[in-house]
């Protein structure tokens, strides 16, 4: 049996989304099995999801997905290469993941892998940094080194999904293999059109109804959830805490900016912000845009540190199944590199980092609670309550 593996969000779970998912049965067959590694419940950009986790995987095994692993906190909120190279390691974990799926603007694969393939050559470093102290953006110098190494133009450096389908590409590199890429081409109105996961949610958190928008199995999961997250007391919840927060604080998170300075910018505008977006405001520079300001702020609140995110996620958390991902969870009872954690009481009999990772997730989830409508949904301590959802 084919086993495919998607690293994702579901931040939402649409009809893109939905599309991915057939796309790849459609070249490795109906019965391939799709495994998922998602992001728990807060993302890449540096805010919380619009769902909970367990909800947003419920939904995708609503709509085909088989099972779906969490992607640990400080993965799930890190910038493109760490997101990427966590998600492979988690698949890679598995022992079963034999392909890796992802969505492209472009999906020619020969030319993603010649790109990806500059991206690593041992001059790109000192060429980005010429670009940086020249005052590019790290986007823009990393562009620039690119295209006076390939000697023409590279539009994939440009357009979102082909770029973390670098970082994908990367990531199975640096893995050893083990895993085939499978590019998808992206439909629809593009990363930030009409039809996406960011428009989506921006209609949600308007008030719209979202049940003509998304797949009617993803919005019936979603519906029978904890309910959508409201930003606004969640980012309060943020501020609050950001506010008694010491310099040290920040400066030992990820996405601190080394000795350059940056996280005493940070520290600096969330000692006076009256909102959360105050603080990209008035810390974004070129070099240091507003995600990475978000995910400094979310990682210092939650008592990140940088340590927690090296090197790769230590467990394999399982947040939703049907029938063929249960009986993948038990292939991987027997293949699986990392330990399997099925119920949240299993983390307390492991080590001391599987402790750690898991309880700072513990504590995103117990902020994320604070956003819902229902105060009966705000309780505390939700992790440890909350074992896999089983879709029949």
């Amino acid at each position: 049996m084919n086993i495919c593996g998607i690293i994702c969000e579901f931040n939402p779970f649409h009809y893109g989304h939905a599309h991915l998912l057939e796309a790849v049965r459609e070249r490795l067959g109906a019965d391939c099995a799709i495994l998922c590694a998602m992001s728990g419940d807060f993302v890449q950009r540096g805010e919380a999801a619009a769902f909970a986790k367990h909800d947003r995987a419920a939904a995708a095994v609503a709509c085909g997905a088989d099972l779906v692993l969490e992607l640990p906190l400080p993965w799930c909120i890190a910038g493109a290469e760490a997101f990427a190279l966590g998600g492979v390691a988690l698949l890679a974990a598995t022992g079963q993941v034999g392909h890796l799926a992802f969505g492209s603007e472009c999906a020619d694969l020969e030319a993603l892998t010649e790109t990806a393939e500059l991206l690593v050559d041992p001059a790109m470093d000192g060429m980005i940094r010429s670009g940086l102290d020249a005052g590019a953006s790290y986007a823009a110098a990393r562009q620039q080194a690119a295209e006076r190494l390939a000697g023409k133009p590279l539009p994939l450096l440009r357009a979102p999904n082909d770029i973390l389908a670098l970082e994908y590409l990367k990531a199975l590199r640096r893995s050893g293999g083990g895993m085939r890429p499978l590019a998808v081409l992206r439909t629809g109105a593009g990363h930030d059109g009409p039809d996406s996961a960011l428009a989506l949610r921006g209609r949600l958190w308007a008030g719209e109804d979202l049940a003509a928008l998304l797949p009617e199995p993803a919005y019936a999961a979603l519906a029978g959830g904890a309910g959508p997250v409201a930003r606004e007391p969640v980012e309060t919840a943020l501020l609050s805490r950001l506010r008694f927060l010491p310099e040290s604080a920040f400066a030992e998170a990820p996405d601190a900016g080394g000795g350059e300075g940056f996280y005493r910018r940070v520290y600096a505008a969330a000692r006076v912000a009256s909102g959360l977006e105050d603080i990209p405001a008035a810390a974004v520079t070129r070099r240091y845009p507003r995600a990475r300001v978000r995910r400094l702020c979310l990682s210092a609140a939650l008592g990140l540190r940088a340590v927690d995110a090296a090197g790769t996620p230590p467990y394999l958390r399982v947040l939703a199944a049907n029938g063929r991902g249960r009986a993948l969870l038990r292939r991987m009872e027997t293949t699986a590199r990392l330990p399997l954690v099925t119920r949240p009481a299993v983390v307390r009999t492991l080590d001391e980092r599987v402790q750690r990772v898991f309880d700072l997730g513990a504590a995103a989830a117990d902020l994320l609670a604070l956003g819902y409508a229902d105060a009966a949904q705000r309780t505390g301590d939700r992790d440890w309550r909350s074992g896999p959802v089983i879709v029949k």
